[in-house]
């Protein structure tokens, strides 16, 4: 029995299409539902479906709903709004649905999450919900940031950090309230919760940047996991410059990088027994991987806890930096235990002569990290 990530690569299919969507989360009163109303108000928005998370009405502005049903809002610019009672699966599973049965194509799916929701169930239904994983794919996580009451709000409440930790690229709001420049505290704080997310504090970008996230899709090189967050700041990466270290919620992050490339199996074994012994404690893992099978096709990766989406590997690098680099975002992990357990793995593979078949990744190191 092979292990869970190991398994997940037989079952992707090169070619196939699946649906990009975006998760956009926040604290309460951050500004997520403003930023969806402006996104709204753009016109080409044609086979885009909005659906909100969470219990109460739906925040958009009631000028720009042409029709309405019992459970969908088809709004004048051709974006679907599906109001959500707690049955995300149902909402997804239907809006696929009509796409098959010659309704207007599904180019795009936005989710707002509740302002106090954990993004983790949400990113876990994409990937391991078996009536949705084959179907839609994850482009990326959005978190609206409020600049005036941040700080706070991280220190009181774990599931704000969780939202940052867990986040692409971050929106910094009400910037115009500020009495003085921006915090460098709390430019460091969500530094130090999330290194790989981009800080976008030009408020008429935001829109543009959510755009562009949502129209990623796990197989363009444009979306390759790290590669826009690795030329964001210096990571503290294992045994590099900076050291990771833990903030609310126990939360931590780091980054495992590698120069030379990964022995497959050695990989896979390694990445098979991390997610089976602390597979509840690693909020978001990401990846890009150069492996010594296939140096010209990176692998991309990532995963939420023990579900994972099957890795695909890109046609070519998006940049000169060829690197192995793997975020992880978690709870209570040892960054230099991952990191030397990857190693032995990396040892036994490369001196180990080729077999007819793969070890069984399920198989367990007893150097745990």
């Amino acid at each position: 029995m092979s292990g869970h990530f190991s398994s997940l690569l037989a079952s992707d299919q090169p070619g196939r299409e699946r649906v990009p969507v975006t998760v956009l989360t926040g604290f309460l009163g951050s500004g997520k539902t403003t930023l969806l109303n402006e996104l709204l108000r753009e016109p080409d928005l044609q086979g885009t479906a909005v659906i909100v998370n969470e219990f109460g009405a739906i925040g958009i502005d009631h000028d720009l709903i042409a029709q309405t049903t019992e459970d969908t809002i088809l709004l004048a610019n051709g974006c679907m709004c599906c109001a959500v009672r707690g049955d995300l699966i149902g909402a997804l599973v239907s809006l696929g649905e009509r796409d098959a049965t010659g309704g207007p194509a599904l180019r795009q799916v936005v989710i707002e999450t509740s302002g106090l929701a954990d993004p983790a169930p949400i990113l876990r239904t994409l990937m391991g919900e078996p009536a949705v994983k084959d179907r839609f794919t994850l482009s990326g996580v959005c978190c609206t940031v409020d600049a005036v009451l941040a700080l706070g709000t991280l220190e009181r409440h774990p599931e704000s950090a969780r939202q940052v930790a867990m986040a692409d690229q971050l929106f910094l709001t009400k910037m115009d309230l500020l009495e003085a420049p921006i915090s460098p505290e709390l430019l460091d704080r969500l530094r130090a919760l999330n290194p790989t997310g981009v800080v976008n504090q030009q408020r008429d970008e935001h829109a543009r940047v959510l755009r562009q996230t949502m129209a990623a899709r796990t197989n363009d090189s444009r979306s390759a996991p790290v590669e826009s967050g690795l030329s964001y700041r210096p990571i503290p990466a294992v045994g590099g410059a900076g050291e990771p270290s833990p903030h609310s919620g126990g939360i931590s992050s780091f980054v495992i990088v590698r120069d030379d490339p990964l022995p497959r199996d050695g990989f896979y074994a390694w990445l098979d027994m991390v997610i089976a012994m602390r597979g509840e404690d690693l909020l978001r893992v990401k990846g890009i991987v150069n492996l010594q099978e296939q140096p010209e096709q990176p692998l991309v990766f990532h995963g939420v806890q023990h579900l994972y989406q099957p890795p695909e590997s890109l046609p070519a690098w998006p940049s000169a930096d060829r690197r192995t680099r793997i975020v992880f975002i978690t709870r209570g992990v040892d960054a230099e235990s991952m990191d030397e357990s990857l190693r032995v793995f990396e040892r036994r593979r490369r001196e180990r002569p080729p077999a007819a078949s793969s070890p069984d990744p399920s198989s367990k190191s007893t150097e745990t990290p």
